[in-house]
Protein backbone atom coordinates (compact mmCIF):
# COMPACT_ATOMS: atom_id res chain seq x y z
CA UNK A 1 0.00 0.00 0.00
CA UNK A 2 1.50 3.82 -1.16
CA UNK A 3 1.71 5.61 2.40
CA UNK A 4 0.16 9.32 1.72
CA UNK A 5 0.46 12.20 3.47
CA UNK A 6 -3.32 11.99 4.53
CA UNK A 7 -3.29 8.09 5.14
CA UNK A 8 -0.50 9.06 7.44
CA UNK A 9 -2.27 11.56 9.09
CA UNK A 10 -5.07 9.30 9.32
CA UNK A 11 -3.20 6.12 11.42
CA UNK A 12 -1.66 8.90 13.90
CA UNK A 13 -4.97 10.43 14.46
CA UNK A 14 -6.70 7.06 15.23
CA UNK A 15 -5.18 5.79 18.11
CA UNK A 16 -4.43 6.86 21.57
CA UNK A 17 -0.76 8.70 22.17
CA UNK A 18 0.97 7.33 25.48
CA UNK A 19 2.04 10.36 27.27
CA UNK A 20 4.81 10.33 30.35
CA UNK A 21 3.52 12.90 33.75
CA UNK A 22 6.05 14.48 35.05
CA UNK A 23 4.77 16.20 37.69
CA UNK A 24 8.18 16.65 40.12
CA UNK A 25 9.89 18.01 36.99
CA UNK A 26 13.05 14.90 37.05
CA UNK A 27 12.85 14.43 33.40
CA UNK A 28 14.78 16.64 31.39
CA UNK A 29 11.43 17.58 28.33
CA UNK A 30 12.86 17.21 24.43
CA UNK A 31 11.02 16.63 20.97
CA UNK A 32 12.75 14.78 17.98
CA UNK A 33 11.66 15.69 14.02
CA UNK A 34 10.30 12.88 11.78
CA UNK A 35 10.56 14.70 8.84
CA UNK A 36 8.98 12.66 5.97
CA UNK A 37 10.10 13.88 2.78
CA UNK A 38 10.84 12.80 -1.06
CA UNK A 39 13.73 12.74 -1.80
CA UNK A 40 15.59 11.19 -4.83
CA UNK A 41 11.89 9.90 -6.10
CA UNK A 42 10.94 8.02 -2.43
CA UNK A 43 10.18 8.49 0.61
CA UNK A 44 11.75 8.48 3.73
CA UNK A 45 13.18 10.22 6.66
CA UNK A 46 16.83 12.56 7.72
CA UNK A 47 18.62 10.60 10.69
CA UNK A 48 21.85 12.55 11.89
CA UNK A 49 24.96 10.62 13.42
CA UNK A 50 26.02 13.58 16.03
CA UNK A 51 29.75 14.43 15.86
CA UNK A 52 32.63 13.32 18.33
CA UNK A 53 32.93 16.34 19.36
CA UNK A 54 30.03 16.44 21.55
CA UNK A 55 29.70 15.70 25.76
CA UNK A 56 26.96 13.75 25.22
CA UNK A 57 25.72 11.24 22.69
CA UNK A 58 28.78 11.67 20.64
CA UNK A 59 29.06 9.59 17.17
CA UNK A 60 25.21 8.05 18.16
CA UNK A 61 22.56 8.53 16.00
CA UNK A 62 19.91 10.59 16.10
CA UNK A 63 17.01 12.39 14.84
CA UNK A 64 17.07 16.41 14.88
CA UNK A 65 15.81 17.76 18.28
CA UNK A 66 16.38 18.74 21.61
CA UNK A 67 15.27 20.47 24.84
CA UNK A 68 12.21 22.55 25.07
CA UNK A 69 13.27 26.03 25.45
CA UNK A 70 10.91 27.83 28.83
CA UNK A 71 6.82 27.81 27.20
CA UNK A 72 7.46 25.82 24.16
CA UNK A 73 5.87 23.44 22.82
CA UNK A 74 7.31 19.95 21.64
CA UNK A 75 5.92 20.55 18.38
CA UNK A 76 7.23 24.44 18.07
CA UNK A 77 10.68 22.71 19.79
CA UNK A 78 11.09 20.22 16.95
CA UNK A 79 10.40 22.36 14.29
CA UNK A 80 12.66 25.11 15.80
CA UNK A 81 15.65 22.19 16.09
CA UNK A 82 15.44 20.65 12.52
CA UNK A 83 15.99 23.84 11.16
CA UNK A 84 18.59 24.89 13.71
CA UNK A 85 20.47 21.09 13.22
CA UNK A 86 19.59 20.23 9.58
CA UNK A 87 18.54 23.99 8.08
CA UNK A 88 14.98 22.79 6.89
CA UNK A 89 12.68 25.02 7.63
CA UNK A 90 8.62 23.92 8.20
CA UNK A 91 5.63 25.16 9.80
CA UNK A 92 3.63 23.82 11.80
CA UNK A 93 0.81 23.14 8.97
CA UNK A 94 3.52 20.16 8.20
CA UNK A 95 2.91 18.27 11.60
CA UNK A 96 0.70 15.33 11.44
CA UNK A 97 0.51 14.47 14.85
CA UNK A 98 2.51 12.95 18.04
CA UNK A 99 4.19 9.35 18.63
CA UNK A 100 4.71 8.52 22.30
CA UNK A 101 6.78 9.63 24.78
CA UNK A 102 9.69 8.12 25.40
CA UNK A 103 11.65 8.08 28.52
CA UNK A 104 15.51 7.64 28.32
CA UNK A 105 17.99 6.18 29.98
CA UNK A 106 20.15 9.61 30.34
CA UNK A 107 16.80 11.14 32.03
CA UNK A 108 14.91 13.05 28.99
CA UNK A 109 11.86 12.82 28.43
CA UNK A 110 11.60 12.70 24.20
CA UNK A 111 8.22 13.09 22.37
CA UNK A 112 8.36 12.72 18.97
CA UNK A 113 7.08 14.81 16.40
CA UNK A 114 5.65 14.07 12.94
CA UNK A 115 6.62 16.39 10.25
CA UNK A 116 6.02 15.34 6.00
CA UNK A 117 5.88 17.54 3.00
CA UNK A 118 5.97 16.57 -0.50
CA UNK A 119 8.62 17.72 -1.13
CA UNK A 120 12.56 17.86 -0.93
CA UNK A 121 14.03 21.33 0.69
CA UNK A 122 17.75 21.46 0.40
CA UNK A 123 19.44 20.76 4.15
CA UNK A 124 22.36 22.70 5.51
CA UNK A 125 23.46 20.41 8.75
CA UNK A 126 24.75 22.36 11.30
CA UNK A 127 28.94 20.70 11.74
CA UNK A 128 28.36 21.63 15.39
CA UNK A 129 25.46 19.34 15.85
CA UNK A 130 25.67 16.75 12.87
CA UNK A 131 28.48 14.79 11.37
CA UNK A 132 27.00 13.03 8.39
CA UNK A 133 23.07 12.85 7.40
CA UNK A 134 21.04 10.28 6.61
CA UNK A 135 18.09 9.74 3.91
CA UNK A 136 16.60 6.45 5.27
CA UNK A 137 13.80 5.41 2.77
CA UNK A 138 10.24 3.85 3.75
CA UNK A 139 11.74 0.50 2.06
CA UNK A 140 14.62 0.62 4.58
CA UNK A 141 12.81 1.72 7.22
CA UNK A 142 10.19 -1.59 6.85
CA UNK A 143 13.07 -4.05 7.04
CA UNK A 144 12.40 -6.31 10.48
CA UNK A 145 13.88 -4.82 13.78
CA UNK A 146 16.40 -6.30 15.69
CA UNK A 147 15.23 -7.70 19.55
CA UNK A 148 17.86 -8.76 21.81
CA UNK A 149 18.25 -8.92 25.76
CA UNK A 150 21.62 -7.83 27.97
CA UNK A 151 22.32 -8.98 31.49
CA UNK A 152 21.76 -5.28 32.67
CA UNK A 153 18.42 -5.39 32.08
CA UNK A 154 14.86 -7.44 32.10
CA UNK A 155 14.02 -5.29 29.81
CA UNK A 156 14.26 -6.06 25.47
CA UNK A 157 16.82 -3.98 23.50
CA UNK A 158 15.87 -2.55 20.47
CA UNK A 159 17.93 -2.01 16.97
CA UNK A 160 17.43 -1.27 13.55
CA UNK A 161 19.93 -2.09 10.59
CA UNK A 162 18.98 1.43 8.85
CA UNK A 163 21.51 4.10 7.56
CA UNK A 164 24.00 1.32 6.68
CA UNK A 165 24.86 0.57 10.33
CA UNK A 166 23.25 -0.64 13.68
CA UNK A 167 21.09 2.19 15.42
CA UNK A 168 19.98 1.50 19.10
CA UNK A 169 16.90 3.10 21.28
CA UNK A 170 16.08 5.78 21.92
CA UNK A 171 16.06 6.56 18.28
CA UNK A 172 15.85 3.30 16.94
CA UNK A 173 12.38 2.95 19.43
CA UNK A 174 10.81 5.94 18.15
CA UNK A 175 11.60 5.05 14.56
CA UNK A 176 10.62 1.71 14.65
CA UNK A 177 7.02 2.95 16.36
CA UNK A 178 7.39 5.13 13.20
CA UNK A 179 7.20 2.48 11.07
CA UNK A 180 4.91 0.40 12.91
CA UNK A 181 2.12 2.61 13.38
CA UNK A 182 2.98 4.86 9.85
CA UNK A 183 3.99 2.82 7.82
CA UNK A 184 2.44 -0.54 8.16
CA UNK A 185 -0.69 0.42 10.50
CA UNK A 186 -0.28 -1.40 13.80
CA UNK A 187 -0.78 0.12 17.07
CA UNK A 188 2.65 -0.58 18.35
CA UNK A 189 3.92 0.56 21.97
CA UNK A 190 7.60 1.39 22.55
CA UNK A 191 8.15 2.38 25.80
CA UNK A 192 9.26 -0.56 27.12
CA UNK A 193 12.40 -1.11 24.62
CA UNK A 194 15.37 -0.88 25.97
CA UNK A 195 18.59 0.98 24.82
CA UNK A 196 22.23 -0.32 25.05
CA UNK A 197 24.18 0.46 28.41
CA UNK A 198 26.38 2.88 26.38
CA UNK A 199 23.64 4.89 25.86
CA UNK A 200 22.24 5.31 29.57
CA UNK A 201 24.87 7.80 30.05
Amino acid sequence: MEITRQLARERIGSWARRTIDDPAGRLRHSAVAITVVRHGGEYGIWIARRPSSLRNHSNQFALPGGRLDPGETPTRAALRELHEEIGIELGEETVLGLLDDYETRSGYLMTPVVCWVDDDPPVHPSPAEVDKLFFVSFDELRRPAVFSRIPESPRTLVALNIAGARIHAPTAAVVYQFAEVVLAGRDTRVHDLEQPVFAWR
